[in-house]
C-alpha cells in the first residue's frame, strides 16, 4: 500500500485505512486555474471533490499526462517528487517508470481519493503501491524537501514563484541536487521563465534569476480545452535543469542588484542607481559592510581593492563609484531588459571590485 507518514488518520473506502502526514495549514486548497490532475472519468468517481470557485480544473486528456511524464525522462532508479497530484493522473504513470513517487498534496480530500484510487487499482493498471509516499501539507511550508532526483508539477497557480525557488534552493539533496523540473503553469508565467533579452518583452528579474541557477525551456504549451471544466488561461510546460555547479555568489547580492536594474527595466540603470532612495540604500549598506570589514581587520572581498580602511564617503562619493562602474563597462546607456546573465555578473562584480554591495 502506499507509504503515508503521519499525524492524521484518513478513513478511505479501500480494504484498509491509512494515515497520511499533515501540516497545520488552514488555509483552502490552493487554486488549481491552470489545469488540475484528472481524466475524464474524474468527473464520474471525483467529481464532489472539485470546487470550480477554487479553481480546481481538471486536466481530462491521458496523451497530455504522458507527455509531461516523459518529457522528466525518467529513470528506473529515480525518486520522483510530484507537487499537486490530485487524483493522481500523473502519478499512476509516473509510478509505472520511477523507483519511487513522492506526492505532496495540500487537500486533504485529494489527498485520501489518491490512496483510495491506487488501493482500488481503479485504473486497472499494474502499478506498485509500496512505491508511493503521500504527504498531505503545504509544499512551501516544508521546512526541507525529500530527496528526489526529478520533480513533475501540475502547479497552483498562487504557488508557481515559491514553488521555482524552493526547488532550486532545495537542500534535501547531498549529491549535486536534483536532475530535473518539469511544471506546468499559466502560459504568461512560464514564458516569463524562459524570456531572453534583448527582444522578448516578457523578460524580467525572474527571468534572470531562474536562468542564473538553471536552464529553461518551454516544452509543451497545452490548450484549456484539455481541462474540464475549460480555464480562463492557456498553460504552459517548462524543464528546468540546475547548474551545476552552482554559480558562487550570493542570493541576497544578486536579487538586490537585479531589483534595482529591473526597477524600471525600459529605462537606463544609470537612472536606476542615480535615484535618490537607491543611493541612500547603497550609502547605507557601504557603511554596514565597511563597519563588518573593519571589524574583522580586512576587506572580507578579494576583489574589493579600492576601499580605505579609514577613509569613509558620503553619498556623493556612492553616486561617483556608480558613474565609475558604468562607465568602465560601457553600461552608461545600458537598459535592463536588454542584459544577459553574463552582463548582470560583471556589473556585480565591478560594484563589489569598488566596495559597493547591495544587501
Amino acid at each position: 500500500m502506499p507509504k503515508v507518514t503521519t499525524k492524521q488518520v484518513l478513513a478511505v473506502n479501500a480494504p484498509t485505512k491509512l494515515s497520511t502526514t499533515t501540516t497545520s495549514n488552514k488555509k483552502k486548497p490552493y487554486d488549481r486555474s491552470n489545469g488540475g490532475s484528472g481524466n475524464s472519468e474524474d468527473q464520474r468517481h471525483f467529481g464532489p471533490l472539485f470546487n470550480k470557485n477554487l479553481g480546481q480544473h481538471i486536466l481530462k486528456n491521458p496523451l497530455v499526462a504522458q507527455t509531461i511524464v516523459d518529457k522528466a525522462e525518467i529513470k528506473p532508479s529515480d525518486i520522483v517528487l510530484e507537487v499537486g497530484p490530485g487524483t493522481g493522473n500523473l502519478t499512476v504513470k509516473i509510478l509505472k517508470q520511477a523507483k519511487r513517487v513522492v506526492a505532496v498534496e495540500a487537500d486533504v480530500r485529494l489527498a485520501a481519493e489518491l490512496t483510495k484510487r491506487v488501493l482500488q487499482n481503479d485504473d486497472n493498471e499494474v502499478v506498485d503501491t509500496k512505491k508511493l509516499e503521500i504527504i498531505n501539507g503545504d509544499v512551501i511550508k516544508l521546512a526541507k524537501l525529500p530527496y528526489f532526483d526529478c520533480c513533475i508539477s501540475n502547479t497552483p497557480y498562487q504557488i508557481s514563484s515559491p514553488l521555482v525557488f524552493k526547488l532550486l534552493f532545495n537542500n534535501s539533496n547531498e549529491n549535486g541536487g536534483f536532475r530535473c523540473a518539469v511544471l506546468m503553469f499559466q502560459r504568461e508565467f512560464a514564458l516569463r521563465l524562459v524570456a531572453r533579452p534583448p527582444n522578448d518583452q516578457l523578460y524580467c528579474r525572474l527571468s534572470a534569476t531562474v536562468q542564473l541557477y538553471a536552464k529553461v525551456t518551454h516544452v509543451l504549451k497545452i490548450s484549456k480545452n484539455n481541462f474540464k471544466p475549460p480555464p480562463k488561461v492557456e498553460s504552459s510546460v517548462v524543464k528546468l535543469v540546475p547548474i551545476h555547479p552552482r554559480p558562487q555568489i550570493k542570493f541576497e547580492e544578486w536579487d538586490g542588484l537585479l531589483r534595482i536594474c529591473f526597477n524600471r527595466k525600459n529605462k537606463f540603470i544609470r537612472n536606476n542607481f542615480l535615484n535618490k532612495k537607491v543611493l541612500d540604500i547603497m550609502y547605507k549598506n557601504y557603511l554596514t559592510y565597511k563597519s563588518l570589514t573593519n571589524n574583522t581587520g580586512g576587506s572580507g572581498n578579494d576583489n574589493d581593492n579600492s576601499m580605505d580602511q579609514d577613509v569613509v564617503m558620503d553619498v556623493s562619493g556612492i553616486k561617483e563609484i556608480v558613474e565609475t562602474v558604468l562607465k568602465n563597462l560601457n553600461y552608461e546607456q545600458a537598459r535592463a531588459n536588454k542584459l544577459d546573465i553574463d552582463d548582470f555578473l560583471k556589473l556585480l562584480n565591478e560594484f563589489h571590485k569598488h566596495g559597493i554591495h547591495f544587501s
